[in-house]
């Protein structure tokens, strides 16, 4: 594929605006920012927990940021003379820029490993946003295949940005999808946090894997040998490609939960080949149809796409893949986090994993996939 053609620029506050325009398209001449804001946005403060030994980020200055304005007051819609949003051209294909109320950030430094109680430190890291598209309405599920490779190349090229930053240990993008989720804006769009530290969940997945990692004498890696398993098993297999098979695992947490993981073992963005990126575009799109042709009405979603933390010891054991969770447990219901999954992290999953494996499988089956044949992820037979 033929790359996207980035144009970086600066929002009025400081803060960093890059286009990614589709394969094709025409240099940009970026219009300017004319809201004049002050900036740069004020940070909030890390407080270190003793109890656990997990960071915990203060963002009081969050509370004011916008919260599902109408569709003519949308901050991620192309500037018209009616809104001046945070994307000052009149169209855009994709856009990432520094989030206005970031949880982390706006410096970069290196964190200490721990501190005293009662003291903080400033929240460093970054926020950044990703916008899919300049129109208000629709999903990720919804794009061309093209647009989507887009996107793809966006997440790897901000991968490797925000890795050389100074003190970043975990890039992760995501995107929450729904107002079940929790989401603050209806336009599609996703968000990358660069932490300074290794986030909790992917602390605990990085020390397994590295456990795993060890008995093996380096020979072997924990999900490429549960890879290996799924694909053998093949009951709770999605869709299989030439570089990447979804999967439901094995002990599933969430009602709906499914992983995509690459045939290869990388890290992250960064080290796919064009031809992975091209399948995982299209792999990725094929999934999110299956996932909203279960019932009546979209589905909201986590899409989680773990990277390999930025630690030498975690790092080599650790593979990239996508964990995409939903609460929805029927077209009516949603699994609420209570007792036992909120205090104690001990989850109790409602549904079995090779029942949702054959409801998506099915899914695929009646909905053909709309992308290239030669880059689409195949239902198993």
């Amino acid at each position: 594929m033929t790359p996207p053609l980035i144009t970086p620029t600066r929002l009025s506050d400081g803060r960093e605006l890059i286009y990614f325009d589709d394969p094709g398209s025409a240099p940009r001449t970026p219009s300017p920012d004319a809201r004049g804001l002050a900036g740069p946005a004020v940070p909030g403060h890390l407080r270190y927990d003793e109890l656990s030994g997990d960071w915990v980020a203060v963002a009081a200055h969050r509370q004011s940021r916008t919260h599902l304005p109408p569709a003519d007051q949308c901050p991620l819609c192309p500037t018209t003379p009616a809104n001046a949003s945070e994307i000052p051209d009149a169209d855009y294909d994709v856009v990432v820029f520094e989030n206005r109320f970031p949880s982390l950030g706006p410096g970069t430094a290196e964190l200490p490993a721990s501190l005293p109680w009662g003291q903080t430190t400033p929240a460093v890291g970054r926020c950044e946003v990703v916008s899919f598209t300049s129109s208000h309405t629709g999903s990720f599920a919804g794009l061309p295949y093209e647009r989507a490779r887009t996107v793809v190349e966006a997440w790897a090229h901000r991968t490797a940005a925000l890795s050389s930053l100074p003190g970043v240990r975990q890039v992760f993008p995501f995107e929450n999808r729904g107002a079940d989720i929790g989401v603050t804006l209806h336009h599609p769009h996703g968000q990358i946090y660069a932490y300074p530290y290794v986030a909790p969940r992917a602390a605990q997945l990085a020390a397994m894997a590295r456990r795993f990692y060890d008995d093996a004498d380096g020979r072997a890696t924990l999900l490429g040998t549960l890879l290996d398993r799924e694909r053998t098993a093949g009951e709770r297999v999605v869709l299989e490609g030439d570089h990447f098979t979804a999967f439901v695992p094995f002990a599933a947490r969430w009602p709906l939960e499914v992983h995509l993981v690459p045939h290869r073992h990388v890290p992250d963005f960064t080290s796919l080949t064009g031809e992975e990126k091209d399948e995982l575009a299209s792999s990725y799109l094929s999934l999110l149809m299956a996932v909203d042709a279960l019932y009546p009405t979209p589905t909201p979603y986590i899409a989680a796409w773990n990277q390999a933390p930025l630690d030498a010891l975690l790092r080599p054991a650790s593979r990239f893949h996508l964990q995409l969770t939903s609460p929805r447990r029927a077209a009516d219901k949603l699994k609420f986090l209570a007792g036992s999954e909120a205090a104690m992290g001990a989850f109790i999953n409602d549904t079995t994993a090779e029942h949702v494996a054959e409801r998506l499988r099915d899914a695929l089956t009646k909905n053909p996939t709309r992308r290239p044949a030669d880059a689409a992820g195949k239902a198993p037979a």
